[in-house]
């Protein structure tokens, strides 16, 4: 059996870049995967891209490959079941990763480490912070920062997105830190964004020249002044990890703020010999991908009210059944709202922001896969793209349609996991932080769609600027590009509830005020 379809058994080392796509393939499982050579100039996105050949040549599976390190991209939910999750012992761990690992925090970070007892403490200590019974805990702070998002874009509906950007790092924040972000001019929620966006745009197979390292891992050994392919990596240290673990230490350090998962760390530092490295990694990790993905899953929800209206009247119906003007709903109305039930999942599947699963799956060990060899420490990546395309699951999948989660309707279809969605990923390297977003996103969903009606912007004749629903940025993580749009409250009671209901929970929210002495640039620096 050959190692890789399209390799003719020669397996891992393969020094032939010649092959193009379907070239002589034998195929994974008789045709079910097709050898690709592919380092993309233009503007393609890789997910698109290895979609497009799935559907071309009929198969879930894709090889790809770059120098001698090959991919095997899923591109079908039941397929990424069966492997990824099914036998999720076996494809706990990550392949070895030059940019992320041996340039980047590596062994230190629970999204690199390779699958052992390390690891496993690491997303123990993570599950303590951001598990499925510790978020409700956090239900009274997030649904007060939502209130804020409701009450910010009351005030200034242009900037809708910077508040976002602070609602979803003030969150992250007062889990983290025990302070909340209370400005949008903050320096923390532009810069540590901008670390994250670049840390995705560095990860992107066949588009970024970084990635070429991890097929010439001698590319990473040149000095950083002949280097530019190393450009933004920013060495062992990372940009981000000497400030994370400063601000950890703040939090720590501070009997006035309230409990903290930093304070729970260096509490656990002595008894897990945590390193600084660790500790900071541990923190940043929270921090920074709950900025950026929330804020992006909301972006999405705004683009996808503007390009679908049509979706919007079921919404308000309920809500003005359910809820009624005089408040805003929470998470205690989650069981009677099930059309905002099933928006929020079509958020979730319509674009995912871990497009591609985030990072690298490994197996431990050799595997078969219906009869083919996927040999031990293969990179295996989930084309959530394709996956949550694929009409046979989700028919017309670029239209944005609740009612596909809807149960018992005619666009539902069978799925194998029961969310109906894999954004967060598989099996024992699923996100997770995956209940303190699907709790956010509801309740942030739930309360502006109640609050506005969300619209496209206008031009200076009246009319409607058309938005683009495929207008994204290229990287691991992807959100829209701007977009102008409009938010008009629902009704004079409503506008009302909203300002009252902020007022308040500003007020609530005082008890995590505070400021950093640490500035995120200027402490790089030193």
């Amino acid at each position: 059996m050959d190692a890789y379809p399209g390799r003719g058994g020669r397996g891992w080392d393969s020094p032939d870049s010649t092959v193009g796509v379907g070239g002589g393939s034998s195929g994974f499982a008789g045709g079910l995967c097709e050898d690709v050579v592919f380092v993309h100039a233009d503007d393609t996105k890789p997910w698109i891209y290895f979609e497009e050949l799935s559907k071309k040549y009929d198969t879930p599976l894709i090889t790809f490959w770059i120098g001698r390190r090959p991919t095997v991209w899923i591109c079908d939910a039941w397929t990424a079941s069966e492997i990824l999750d099914k036998r999720a012992g076996i494809y706990a761990s990550r392949p070895r990763m030059v940019v992320f690992g041996e340039l980047g925090p590596g062994q230190t970070n629970l999204v690199s480490m390779y699958y052992g007892p390390r690891w496993r403490l690491h997303r123990k200590i993570t599950h303590h912070g951001v598990g499925l019974q510790q978020v409700r805990n956090y239900r009274s702070f997030q649904n007060d920062e939502s209130r804020q998002i409701a009450y910010n874009i009351l005030t200034t509906p242009e900037s809708y997105e910077v508040h976002l950007e602070r609602y979803a790092s003030s969150v992250a924040s007062i889990i983290a830190f025990g302070r909340r972000i209370a400005k949008t001019t903050d320096p923390i929620v532009s810069e540590v964004l901008a670390v994250m966006q670049r840390a995705a745009e560095l990860n992107v197979p066949g588009k970024s020249f970084p990635m070429l390292m991890e097929s010439f891992p001698i590319l990473s050994k040149f000095p950083n002044k002949i280097a530019p392919w190393k450009h933004g990596l920013g060495g062992k240290n990372g940009r981000g990890r000497p400030f994370y673990y400063a601000l950890a230490e703040e939090a720590a350090a501070n009997p006035d703020q309230p409990q903290s998962y930093s304070k729970k760390l260096f509490d656990e530092a002595p008894k897990h010999n945590l390193s600084p490295a660790e500790i900071s990694s541990l923190a940043g990790n929270l921090f920074g991908a709950g900025s950026d993905t929330s804020s992006s899953t909301l972006l999405t929800f705004i683009l996808a009210c503007c390009a679908f209206p049509e979706v919007l009247a079921p919404a308000w119906e309920e809500l003005d059944r359910v809820v009624g003007p005089g408040r805003s709903p929470d998470m205690d109305d989650e069981p009677n709202l099930p059309y905002i039930r099933a928006f929020v999942k079509e958020v979730f599947r319509w674009r995912s922001v871990a497009i591609i699963g985030g990072q690298p799956h490994a197996p431990i060990q050799d595997d078969v896969y219906k009869g083919y060899v996927i040999p031990k420490g293969t990179w295996v990546q989930g084309n959530v793209w394709a996956i949550h395309r694929n009409e046979r699951d989700f028919p017309e999948p670029d239209r944005f349609n609740p009612d596909r989660f809807l149960k018992d309707n005619a666009a539902s279809r069978p799925f194998p996991n029961e969310r109906g969605y894999m954004t967060f990923g598989w099996g024992r390297r699923v996100c997770s932080g995956q209940g303190l977003a699907e709790q956010g996103t509801f309740l942030s969903v739930a309360r502006l769609l109640w609050g506005f009606r969300i619209s496209k912007a206008l031009d200076a004749q009246g009319k409607e600027i058309p938005v683009d629903i495929f207008a994204y940025t290229n990287g691991l993580n992807i959100r829209p590009e701007p977009f102008k749009c409009r938010f008009i409250p629902r009704s004079a009671e409503i506008r009302a509830t909203i300002k009252r209901e902020g007022e308040e929970a500003l007020e609530r929210l005082s008890i995590y005020d505070g400021e950093t002495k640490y500035n995120f640039s200027t402490y790089n620096k030193k």
